[in-house]
């Protein structure tokens, strides 16, 4: 299909797991109900962002993927006839736990699973005490609609999963995200933060000539003392914003992406066409020393 229909659902969650998933439906339906063909969630949709904290007790917000969630966004997905992108805590064994992004194609079928490869530890964010890196790869999932690739938050910074995303073939690049500001930082030091992260993942658009979708979270947590701060956003291959949410509300938004787009801006700017290939040795590296 040249034309895909793209749902954003940026929300605040509770502490309520079943009352976030509940949510998230309700918001499916209503992208749906827009037009919507994919729609994606923001990332750990079915919680609080949790990882503010390393408590032992977190562990249990976890669960099997395939589990009760996707149980229940699968009927979701077959009855609307839509794609869903859904990020997971994964509980993979006793001990074991993954950030990780399951999806569902258009009949409700499971698709798979994307285990998101590059772990944050800063503070207010301390995910490595939660989760194992992932270890399935970069992922593509060929859905009715497109074939995606899933990339998770932290991962957003990444050129390099970004470019093998593109190189399997992903028509379309998702980034589920939960990232804010603390409230008691300065408003020049939240614009180029946010600045910062809308421009690299805009990059990833531009260097592979693939559209970018980033969902974010939106509301207060910890207490106050986090401000997620939204700003979803959709670029065409060419890095231009199609869409951008707010840093206040929650909104669904439906965003029409042609996919022919990228073809022609492969032909105009052929950045795949002039790799050079053999020479991206050194990039295997942690840090290239001198002898």
């Amino acid at each position: 299909m040249a034309k895909v229909q793209v749902g954003l659902v940026q929300m605040s969650c509770t502490g309520n797991k079943q009352e976030n998933l509940d949510k998230a439906i309700l918001k499916i339906r209503e992208a749906a109900a827009k037009g919507a063909q994919i729609v994606c969630l923001q990332e750990l949709f079915t919680s609080l962002y949790f990882c503010d904290v390393e408590d032992y007790d977190n562990f249990n917000l976890a669960e099997a993927i395939p589990g009760p969630s996707t149980d229940a966004l699968q009927v979701v997905a077959k009855e609307l006839g839509v794609v869903i992108i859904a990020s997971l805590f994964e509980k993979r064994t006793a001990g074991l736990y993954h950030n990780t992004t399951a999806v569902l194609d258009a009949d409700g079928s499971y698709l798979g699973k994307y285990r998101k490869m590059h772990i944050p530890d800063d503070p207010a964010y301390y995910e490595k005490f939660y989760f194992t890196p992932g270890d399935l790869g970069y992922k593509v999932f060929q859905t009715k609609f497109a074939k995606i690739g899933i990339l998770i938050c932290w991962d957003q910074w990444y050129p390099e999963a970004s470019r093998i995303t593109a190189l399997m073939g992903a028509e379309i690049m998702f980034y589920p995200t939960a990232i804010g500001w603390a409230t008691d930082q300065d408003e020049e030091t939240n614009k180029d933060q946010y600045n910062a992260w809308q421009t690299i993942q805009r990059s990833h658009a531009v260097a592979n000539g693939v559209p970018v979708v980033s969902v974010n979270r939106v509301g207060f947590e910890q207490n106050g003392a986090m401000k997620f701060w939204g700003g979803s956003f959709v670029t065409n291959p060419q890095g231009r914003i199609l869409y951008l949410g707010s840093h206040e509300n929650e909104e669904t938004e439906v965003v029409e992406l042609d996919l022919n787009e990228s073809d022609f801006f492969r032909k105009h700017w052929p950045f795949l066409r002039d790799r050079r290939i053999d020479s991206y040795q050194p990039i295997t590296k942690r840090f290239i020393d001198e002898d």
